[in-house]
């Protein structure tokens, strides 16, 4: 039974969907903070930046984490409590981020906060499952356009408030920011009975069964961990570069690099419309090619700023593009298991993620920015090379 047509009451209007938007990336946006601020982190706590790395590997486990054990609560639970209780718990965790005394208690703060960040993962099939199967492209495309702005905007803002006030500073708003959203969303987000009576425990075996039963959703999964493997190897690494010469740039300019990718932000309303109109096999190829395209220009053209802006445009683009097209095709698949399949989609794309930055880290320490562009282009090589296996028309039809 597919709740979007039987509750027409629960389907989103535009207000709500901004609304929606908003908090998504106001939460997603706290595990995104400390990506400019690597090297200021590695000298203040006097550690070696693959140290420091660490700490962008452990926050994304924590959301991996959170994906698996709190996202199912979504088809469990009723949603609007579940996402105010997770923010209070987030605005918490940056507390404690900010309190730091040493760099142990910061990346065990982070991974926290990472856990409990994934009430954006909460707000989306939320509104997919409000949404009727007309809209539901464009509506998932609006709520992620907000989301990935706040992966971009958090660069952008945490850099500038780290040099003017200091990195503290950066984790103090953003708690404060939390505890503001948790309220707004107490008020605005209507009230949706629960999808599941399922214990919880069979709930989180279902997620298994879901990924064995559904090879769409295996496919759209291994695009989506490579695509984001091949996002923070970049973020992960870029730091080091723009801080060194022949750039020498502040936290406050390396953060304003993140506004190069509201182009992929924005390309989200036009790969959900894509996929409306049946053209997400032909997008995937195109935003795959992207992304290897983009490392191959950054590391031909290392020391050009010209070159680089052009191939973070590209990196997001392809990514932010790829993400979209994934997610409003699994979304049409089970709609009584929607944070189920959520789980398993983006569980396995942060844990894609978490080794993008582990590894790009590691690399980066012996073969500096060439070995870091070498791993991003391969991944989005086999991106381009995996959708050549794929059937014609590998769709489901909309229930």
């Amino acid at each position: 039974m597919n709740p979007s047509t039987d509750a027409p009451s629960l389907r989103p209007n535009d207000l709500l969907t901004f609304i929606m938007a908003l908090a998504c990336g106001v939460a997603v946006a706290n595990i995104y903070y400390a990506q400019p601020l690597l090297d200021t982190l590695a000298r203040y706590f006097d550690v070696g930046q693959g140290s420091a790395g660490i700490i962008i590997t452990m926050t994304q486990l924590g959301y991996a984490t959170g994906l698996i054990l709190l996202v199912p609560l979504g088809d469990l639970l009723e949603r609007r409590r579940l996402i105010t209780a997770m923010s209070v718990v987030t605005a918490l965790s940056l507390a404690g981020i900010a309190l730091s005394p040493t760099i142990e208690l910061f990346i065990v703060t982070a991974l926290a906060t990472g856990v409990t960040a994934v009430v954006a993962q909460v707000l989306v099939p939320f509104a997919a499952h409000m949404a009727s199967d007309a809209e539901r492209g464009r509506v998932v495309g609006r709520v992620m356009t907000g989301l990935l702005l706040g992966i971009l905007l958090a660069r952008v803002v945490s850099g500038s408030i780290a040099d003017l006030l200091g990195w503290r500073a950066v984790y103090w708003i953003a708690a404060g920011i939390m505890i503001l959203q948790t309220i707004m969303l107490a008020r605005l987000l209507p009230k949706e009975p629960a999808q599941s009576a399922m214990p919880y425990g069979r709930l989180l075996l279902s997620v298994l069964t879901l990924m064995r039963e559904e090879p769409l959703l295996r496919r759209r999964i291994f695009y989506g961990a490579l695509g984001f493997a091949a996002f923070s190897a970049f973020w992960t690494t870029i730091p080091f570069l723009l801080a060194q010469a022949p750039y020498h740039y502040p936290d406050s300019m390396i953060g304003l690099f993140g506004l190069l990718g509201v182009a992929g932000a924005l390309c989200a309303n036009f790969a959900g419309s894509l996929h409306d109109r049946g053209h997400s096999r032909s997008g995937t190829v195109l935003f795959q090619a992207m992304i290897g395209v983009s490392f191959v220009l950054m590391a031909v053209y290392a020391h050009s700023l010209a070159a680089i802006i052009l191939g973070i445009i590209l990196l997001d683009l392809g990514v932010q593009g790829n993400q979209i097209l994934n997610q409003s095709a699994i979304y049409q698949i089970r709609p009584d298991a929607r944070s189920r399949i959520t789980t398993a989609y983006m569980t396995c794309y942060f844990l894609g993620g978490a080794a993008g930055s582990a590894g790009a880290a590691y690399l980066y320490q012996f073969a500096g920015w060439s070995g870091a562009c070498a791993l991003g282009g391969a991944l989005g090589l086999t991106g381009v090379l995996f959708w050549l296996t794929e059937p014609p028309r590998q769709s489901v039809k909309p229930v």
